[in-house]
């Protein structure tokens, strides 16, 4: 694993939603990540952001990461996917330049089939 600064503050998500969901128009998927992102504000500022993902919400028109950004006061923040520049999962340094909102929901379907599988596990030796 790289070591960075989400990295180094990556922790176990705690309250972060665990099945995906409708949300009046948005359908929410539970996304789990330590990610950098470059991404550019509605000012046109260029900024580097860490964030601990918590979900991605796909809607009419917009597609939003939702997360801890954690040099903001750990404060929950949603980005536009469409604004995010590079982002880099910081377990395994991997960077995305293209296509990142079809990264994130590969991302998301992978976690998903993985919860679904140790649920099964789980209720099998239950």
């Amino acid at each position: 694993m790289v070591t960075t600064l989400a990295t180094s503050l990556l922790k176990p998500a705690r309250n972060a939603p665990v099945e995906e969901r409708i949300e009046g128009n948005w359908h929410v998927y539970p996304l789990e990540a330590a990610l950098e992102l470059d991404y550019v504000d509605q000012a046109g500022n260029a900024t580097r952001r860490w964030v601990l993902a918590r979900e991605l919400k796909v809607g009419p028109g917009k597609m939003l990461l939702g997360g801890i950004d954690i040099l903001l006061d750990d404060g929950y923040r949603g980005f536009r996917v469409d604004r995010i520049q590079r982002l880099e999962d910081a377990e395994t340094g991997f960077v995305v330049e293209h296509n990142i909102l079809d990264w994130l929901m590969k991302l998301a379907e992978r976690q998903a089939k993985a919860r679904k599988k140790h649920i099964a596990r789980t209720q099998a030796s239950a």
